[in-house]
């Protein structure tokens, strides 16, 4: 019979496995990205999401972790996004979402495949030839995606027939007046940086420069298995957001749940089916567990304490959303543009907040599902004290209102 759980039990399980229950020591900022990753888009908000999780986290110790220790790297992951990733996991977060198939590749970046078509290549064959080219044209340099795109696919076009150089260089799709191939090269960047060849350096004003992953860190990224990597990346999923769904895990990784066998298939003796439940019924269909999990699943730890999460921090990215916020909120934390920051006060998103800054002053604009108490009101100012310095500001005020 399958275990049935209650879901104020899944949502403190998972606070605790995202170190959201106890910040880490000042140490850990790779063991804080270990499990699912943090993402960095909007750009800066992994050092929010760190300092959520880590005692003392400043934009220092950031820098440091990733510029001088390499210990965290920042690469495209899941979704296609910029991820702080541990570089000694990197394969996890990068072979591990590589999809195992040209097909499966092509759903995972769906807007190149009218480009290919007419260009008559696969997505394979187009990723191979701009790895051919990549290192001639990055080696000692740091280039951002413009820059590195349009050098990349004029060295490209070089080795295609004359009838498949005139699509690549006719302007495309894409961007006004950027050529189809040129527009093809960025996404074959996403398929390179997946396979371990490239990453970013840090930013440089408002561009992240690409660099080859080997003279970045001095030495390429160790050769994993592929199917290591695939089924190592979703215990670490379900470890976070567990129990979880083959359509949960596609939504967050980006693939289509048809292209999941590869990573279910690689961890399915692993697994357990679990129900959830609340107060009045079962909520849904079942779901799935590492086994190791069920013991913190039954008797999990009570989540207390404010954090400032910020948008797109890996805890509200889930596909499971009203298991943690009702969902009439669910407009105001999830928007396709301009995603606020969330609140959570004792394990619960309580309301959303928004900077505001002006020179060295930043203004906290914090909206509530309900009223806070006193003591978490004073809690959220305390918190907010130390997110200033990370947004470069030397005061803060919070101005709170209610929905």
């Amino acid at each position: 019979m399958t275990e049935r759980v209650p879901v104020s039990d899944v949502v403190a399980r998972r606070l605790a496995a995202q170190h959201l229950t106890e910040r880490l020591g000042e140490d850990a900022l790779p063991d804080a990205a270990a499990d699912c990753g943090i993402q960095n888009s909007p750009p800066g908000s992994a050092l929010l999401a760190l300092h959520a999780r880590v005692r003392g986290a400043t934009r220092e110790a950031v820098d440091h972790a990733v510029a001088e220790r390499k210990s965290l790297l920042q690469t495209w992951s899941v979704r296609g996004a910029p991820f702080y990733v541990p570089t000694a996991d990197a394969a996890t977060f990068t072979t591990g979402v590589l999809p195992p198939s040209d097909e499966a590749l092509r759903r995972f970046l769906p807007g190149v495949a009218p480009a290919l078509d007419a260009l008559g290549l696969s997505l394979t064959e187009a990723a191979e030839l701009t790895r051919t080219e990549i290192r001639e044209v990055l080696a000692g340099r740091r280039l951002a995606v413009q820059e590195l795109g349009a050098e990349l696919a004029g060295r490209v076009a070089g080795r295609l027939t004359a009838k498949q150089r005139r699509r690549w260089t006719a302007e495309g799709p894409y961007a006004a007046g950027q050529p189809l191939g040129e527009g093809v090269v960025h996404f074959c960047l996403r398929v390179l940086t997946l396979q371990g060849v490239v990453c970013f350096a840090p930013r440089s004003g408002n561009k992240a420069p690409f660099v080859l992953v080997d003279e970045w860190l001095g030495h390429p990224l160790p050769d994993v298995d592929p199917t290591t990597a695939r089924a190592e990346l979703l215990r670490r999923y379900l470890h976070c957001y567990g129990p979880s769904t083959r359509a949960g895990f596609a939504a967050w990784t980006g693939l289509q749940v048809r292209d999941t066998d590869s990573w279910w298939d690689a961890v399915e003796g692993e697994l357990t089916p679990v129900r959830l439940t609340d107060a009045d019924s079962d909520r849904g269909s079942t779901a799935w567990i590492r086994t190791a999990d069920l013991d913190t699943l039954r008797s999990p730890p009570s989540p207390t304490g404010v954090r400032l999460l910020p948008p797109r921090d890996p805890y509200t990215q889930l596909h499971d959303r009203e298991s943690i916020l009702d969902q009439r909120w669910h407009r105001e934390v999830w928007k396709t543009v301009g995603e606020p920051g969330t609140l959570l006060v004792d394990g619960v998103i309580a309301g959303i907040w928004r900077p505001r800054k002006s020179g060295r002053r930043l203004a906290l604009a914090v909206t509530t599902f309900a009223s806070l108490a006193e003591p978490h009101r004073r809690a959220l100012h305390a918190e907010a004290e130390q997110v200033a310095p990370l947004r470069g500001a030397s005061s803060v005020t919070v101005e709170h209102a209610t929905f």
